[in-house]
């Protein structure tokens, strides 16, 4: 099995040094194609990479479905493999891709949860925070996923120096290491330089340049923050899934309810296509039917 970790390296060494993928994507790529090499072996027996064909890799996929694998979990690992054969065809390792002849299956597209607008309003309106460090960084994390629609990992690691107060600005490191600059509200800047006053008075010099940071003045980690907005989310709504990322899709949602133009939401989201974002027109289309339902005459 030796054999095939010479063949992956490579790839697994561009995406981390010229793509830059994040350690979670470079993992995600490891766990998929190791997976389909070994079974490779375990099926075929040691296989040269250019005599793969797109027969055994829907012999793989099927495996995987007889597994209970999702829809979802299999198309990302197609995109695994082609992603691995596009580059292989461009280093000379394979002739062409057997991905050519392999139809990914249909996903069952589920509309994004989100927070109503009026439960957010309780959220930090009415919500107590406790008077502690971690409630004022948690209230503050709170409403930067609501206000700028950053992902879990970009503001963890919101560096102090990335708030731009004369421009009114956040600067964002996302997906692929690409920069992308949202604009906040003066309300929110007045949060944040608070919390930044009341950081330095309590943690001193001695503490990591992230914005937001434990009373130790170490970066926060993301699975006590889940359980953190999980919480917070519990007192204010029923929805089924309370996540950071359901706040994203929440400042996505009510962005576009209130007319937003889908360009600049996808910008704001840090969305490398169109296609990702306009899941969002949904639950638009479904508040406009709602409206003609309560409001039209003949409805």
């Amino acid at each position: 099995m030796e054999s095939h970790h010479l063949i992956l390296q490579p790839f697994f060494d561009y995406l981390k040094f010229e793509k830059r993928y994040s350690q979670h994507t470079l993992v995600s790529y490891q766990t998929d194609l190791l997976g389909f090499f070994d079974y490779m072996v375990v099926q075929f027996g040691e296989t040269p990479v250019e005599q793969i064909s797109h027969t055994y890799v829907r012999s793989w996929l099927a495996s995987l479905k007889d597994e209970g694998l999702s829809a979802k979990s299999i198309n990302r690992k197609i995109s695994s493999l082609k992603s691995f054969f596009k580059y292989g065809v461009k280093t000379g390792v394979v002739k062409q891709t057997p991905m050519a002849k392999v139809t990914a299956p249909k996903v069952e597209k589920r509309l994004p949860n989100f927070v109503a607008e009026k439960d957010i309003a309780t959220l930090f309106g009415h919500v107590e925070f406790p008077d502690t460090w971690k409630g004022e960084t948690e209230r503050l994390l709170l409403l930067l996923f609501y206000q700028t629609g950053m992902r879990l990992s970009e503001a963890l690691q919101l560096k102090e120096a990335a708030v731009n107060f004369s421009n009114h600005t956040l600067k964002v490191l996302g997906k692929g290491n690409k920069e992308r600059v949202i604009p906040v509200q003066q309300q929110l800047l007045t949060e944040i330089e608070s919390y930044i006053k009341k950081k330095r008075e309590k943690l001193g010099e001695n503490r990591a340049e992230n914005l937001l940071l434990t009373e130790k003045g170490k970066p926060l980690q993301p699975r006590s923050v889940y359980t953190s907005v999980k919480d917070y989310l519990s007192l204010v709504t029923t929805v089924q899934k309370r996540s950071p990322h359901v706040l994203r899709h929440t400042f996505a949602t009510h962005l576009m309810n209130h007319g937003a133009d889908l360009n600049a939401v996808k910008e704001l989201l840090g969305h490398s296509s169109l296609a990702a974002t306009q899941v969002y027109t949904h639950n638009t289309i479904e508040k406009l039917k709602s409206i003609h339902k309560n409001a039209h005459p003949k409805a």
